[in-house]
C-alpha cells in the first residue's frame, strides 16, 4: 500500500508499507542536500506491529502526516515526529505485539455501546432505538468476551449463534459503534473494521417477496369473516390486501386522512421504549396518497362510525388503544392461516400480494 503525493508534488516521493520479517515497516524516500548536491535518501521506520490490515489502519494517521510533510517539504529528518506509535508498542515489551489491537485499550464493548447508544438516541426514531439498540445491547451482553482484542471470537460467535441476517446487522452496528469510539478518541483502532458478513438475499420485509395467490387471499378474508374470535379483524385484513399498505401505515390512519377520493398516508405507528407511539412520515418517504377504489370505499363505509371523529383511528384495539400489529400477527393471523391450511407467511405479504395481482392484471390488459 502506498500514499501518493499531491498532484504536482509527486516527484517528492510517497510513503509505503513494507513487510520485514512479518513486521510492518514504513518506507519513504526524500531529497536532501549533501555537499551542495540534492540526493534522494531512503528512510525506514519500524513500527513493531505485525503486518495486518488492522495494524496498517492503526499507523494510518502517522503515514498520512508523513505524506503531508513530504508534499510540503517539511519532513522531520530525525523521524521523532513519526515514531509515537512505534515507541508506544516497543515500550510494551512484556506484551508481545500480535495481530490483535494494542493492550492499552481498557474500554469494553458494552461500555462503548452504552455511550454510543446515548449519542445516537436523539438522532434515530423511537422505534429504531427501542428495537435495534436494545436488541444489539442484549446480543453484546451474551458475547463470550467483551474485550475488543477478541473481535474475531465475537464475529465467530455471531455467525454460530444468529441467523446470517441478524449476524450481519449486529456486526454492522458494533462496527459503527467502534468507528464512533475511534472518532471520540475512546479507542485507538476499530478491530471490526475489516470484518464482513455477506447480506443474505430477502433479508427484509420488502425483499422477502412471497405473495399469496388470489384464491389464498380470498380464503383468508373469508375465514376471518367467519371466525367467532377474529371476525373484528376482517376489515383490517381486507384493507391490507386492497391497498398494499404497510401494516405500520395502515394502523396509523385517522379518519381525517380519508377525506375526498384519496387516502393520505402521512404517519406510522412504531414501537418505542414507551410502547406504541405515533411517528410522522413513512418508512421510505414523507407521504403517499392512494385512490379510494370501490373495494376500499366498501371497507371504509363498513368501518365508519355514526359520529365520526376526525382524530379517531380507522383501526384500533377492542379497548380503543393503538392497534397492536404484533399481537395480531402472533394470534389472529397465525391462527387463521393454520385454519386455512396455508403455509405461514407474515401479514406483510398482503402488500406483496396486492402488488403482484396488480401486475398480473396489467399484463392481462396489455396482452
Amino acid at each position: 500500500m502506498s500514499f501518493r503525493g499531491k498532484q504536482g508534488r509527486g516527484s517528492k516521493g510517497s510513503v509505503q508499507f513494507k513487510n520485514t520479517r512479518g513486521r510492518l515497516q514504513i518506507v519513504f524516500s526524500y531529497p536532501i542536500e549533501e555537499n551542495g548536491e540534492i540526493k534522494r535518501e531512503r528512510f525506514y521506520i519500524s513500527t513493531g506491529y505485525d503486518d495486518t490490515p488492522l495494524n496498517r489502519q492503526l499507523v494510518g494517521d502517522t503515514v498520512r502526516t508523513l505524506q503531508r510533510d513530504i508534499d510540503y517539504g517539511e519532513v522531520d529528518l530525525s523521524l521523532r515526529k513519526y515514531k509515537p506509535v512505534a515507541s508506544l508498542i516497543l515500550d510494551l515489551s512484556t506484551s508481545p505485539v500480535s495481530s490483535k489491537i494494542p493492550t492499552q485499550i481498557q474500554s469494553t464493548l458494552s461500555e462503548l455501546w452504552e455511550k454510543y447508544s446515548q449519542f445516537k438516541k436523539p438522532q434515530v426514531s423511537p422505534s429504531t432505538y427501542y428495537k435495534d439498540f436494545t436488541k444489539h445491547r442484549n446480543h453484546i451482553s451474551r458475547f463470550p468476551s467483551n474485550k475488543l482484542e477478541d473481535a474475531t471470537l465475537i464475529r465467530n460467535y455471531l455467525l454460530e449463534n444468529l441467523t446470517l441476517d441478524a449476524a450481519k446487522r449486529c456486526l454492522t452496528q458494533v462496527k459503527a459503534c467502534c468507528n464512533w469510539a475511534v472518532d471520540e478518541k475512546l479507542i485507538e483502532v476499530n478491530p471490526f473494521l475489516v470484518m464482513k458478513i455477506k447480506k443474505p438475499k430477502g433479508s427484509s420485509d420488502d425483499d422477502d417477496i412471497n405473495p399469496f395467490s388470489k384464491v389464498e387471499r380470498d380464503l383468508i378474508i373469508k375465514t376471518f369473516s367467519e371466525d367467532a374470535n377474529y371476525r373484528p379483524y376482517t376489515n383490517y385484513v381486507r384493507f391490507l390486501f386492497s391497498t398494499g399498505a404497510r401494516p405500520s401505515e395502515a394502523i396509523a390512519l385517522q379518519w381525517k386522512h380519508s377525506d375526498g377520493n384519496m387516502i393520505k398516508f402521512r404517519q406510522t405507528i412504531v414501537v418505542s421504549e414507551d410502547g406504541l407511539v405515533l411517528k410522522q412520515g413513512l418508512k421510505t418517504q414523507k407521504k403517499r396518497d392512494f385512490p379510494i377504489t370501490a373495494t376500499v370505499q366498501v371497507i371504509l363505509d363498513d368501518l365508519k362510525p355514526e359520529n365520526r371523529n376526525p382524530e379517531a383511528f380507522l383501526f384500533s384495539s377492542p379497548h380503543g388503544h393503538f392497534f397492536d400489529q404484533h399481537n395480531f400477527s402472533t394470534r389472529a393471523w397465525k391462527s387463521v392461516l393454520k385454519k386455512c391450511n396455508i403455509p405461514h407467511r407474515k401479514s406483510y405479504q398482503c402488500r406483496h400480494t396486492f402488488i403482484s395481482l396488480c401486475l398480473l392484471l396489467t399484463n392481462c390488459v396489455l396482452s
